[in-house]
């Protein structure tokens, strides 16, 4: 866990200000943070479509592509 998710977990208890404080981050870090989180869900998102399409590539070919081959077009073919 971050730091910042921290701050954003336990702000209504403590306050933002004086966690920022605690744990020694810029208020205006935090607040940058925070408005990238709908980037970064997105992100994790497409990762997990990813990761699932890597594992199918993988499995479909007995296990035998590892990272060279799934990552030289493999998993771009329909």
């Amino acid at each position: 866990m971050s730091r910042f998710q921290f701050v954003d977990d336990h702000r209504d208890a403590y306050g933002m200000k004086r966690l920022c404080e605690v744990l020694d981050l810029n208020r205006s870090s935090y607040y940058k943070w925070l408005s990238g989180r709908k980037a970064r869900a997105s992100r994790q998102s497409e990762d997990r479509l990813l990761a699932e399409r890597i594992r199918e590539v993988h499995g479909e070919s007995g296990g035998a592509y590892g990272s060279p081959r799934v990552t030289n077009g493999t998993i771009l073919e329909p």
